[in-house]
């Protein structure tokens, strides 16, 4: 049953789940301009989703407040696995100019694993989807690894050694304090 759940043409096909965690909305502007005509991501097969639990690949922008961080995370828990993280600029890496803010939780990937980071303030739409085309081959991967897993008999499919399980809202740290790791 599950083989009919991931099939080839949803391995090709992949759905976008956009978070904007307190960007200036620059990578989200490359982001929709990714999705015009002009650069035409869904030659790709790039779709976005309207819902977290309908998509396969998650794009985080924007430098993760205080505020957005729990809401960030839950999101990205209901994505279903396997699932790729993809963050858009400099902001969800590092902070970028609002690192050392009162507010700013970043980087995103001390909380999740992040599978492609796409750098840049902002990134040309050229990058970004560059960096969706490698998380559609990294996606292709975790699907076959998960087929197999499924094949052998693990009922929630492999986990790899990097990823780690998206942490509850209430189990975020407040600003300042550190992250267990």
């Amino acid at each position: 049953m599950f083989k009919n759940l991931i099939t080839e043409s949803t391995a090709k096909s992949p759905w976008l789940f956009h978070i904007n965690s307190g960007s200036c909305n620059g990578c989200d502007i490359e982001l929709v301009a990714v999705l015009t005509p002009r650069y035409d991501a869904e030659r790709f097969g790039f779709k976005l989703a309207g819902s977290p639990r309908h998509a396969d690949i998650v794009v985080v922008s924007g430098p993760l407040t205080q505020q957005s961080l729990p809401r960030t995370l839950r999101a990205i828990s209901q994505v279903p696995e396997p699932r790729c993280i993809v963050t858009i600029g400099s902001c969800p890496q590092s902070g970028n100019v609002f690192k050392g803010s009162y507010s700013v939780m970043a980087p995103l990937s001390k909380y999740v694993h992040v599978d492609v980071a796409v750098a840049g303030c902002t990134p040309k739409p050229e990058a970004i989807m560059d960096g969706l085309v490698q998380a559609t081959e990294i996606l292709k991967e975790k699907r076959k690894a998960w087929l197999e897993a499924k094949k052998n008999g693990l009922k929630d499919g492999p986990k790899a050694e990097t990823e780690q399980e998206v942490p509850a809202a209430e189990d975020v740290p407040a600003s300042g304090e550190e992250v267990q790791q």
